[in-house]
């Protein structure tokens, strides 16, 4: 190369988010997997309450995993800068758009149809992707919040 000749253009290759968890599961190995759901969302930031309502979150999709979805799962978990995202897939016949558009709180008294709820309610951002051949979940939740008055968590 020359000085007369323009320098060749580079290719920035983006950094791939930390995959942390990228696992199959079934009924046998929920109590495993969310202790390793909890050990490495420690890991990447998560702490106390935080921690915990994204542990809750991560576990009632893999147990609607098991339970409405044909009886196994795929879980990937990873980190981006801030932030700890979870995917819950399985094989399932799908959710029904009437119960998806549900935002309510189910009925103190009623034996199902907390997951979904409890996991949106626990985590700043959940997406659904949902039909007959099977459903995903994503949630997502940042490693650092702030309270505002309203006691809502917020994020930074």
């Amino acid at each position: 190369m020359t000085n007369a000749e323009p320098p060749t253009p580079r290719t920035v290759v983006p950094i791939e988010h930390a995959l942390l968890i990228a696992d199959a599961f079934d009924q046998a190995q929920v109590t495993e997997l969310r202790h390793s759901v909890a050990s490495c969302a420690h890991a990447a930031g998560l702490r106390e309450e935080r921690l915990d309502d994204f542990v809750l979150a991560v576990n009632e999709l893999i147990t609607n995993a098991v339970r409405h979805g044909g009886g196994q799962g795929w879980l990937r978990m990873w980190a981006e800068p801030g932030l700890i995202l979870c995917e819950v897939s399985d094989h399932g016949q799908g959710i029904s758009v009437q119960r998806l558009d549900n935002r309510n709180r189910p009925a103190p008294d009623t034996a199902g149809g907390w997951g979904l709820w409890l996991a949106r309610e626990l985590t700043d951002a959940m997406e659904v992707a949902t039909g007959p051949a099977g459903t995903t979940v994503r949630i997502i939740t940042a490693t650092a919040v702030t309270e505002q008055h309203t006691g809502r968590h917020r994020l930074e």
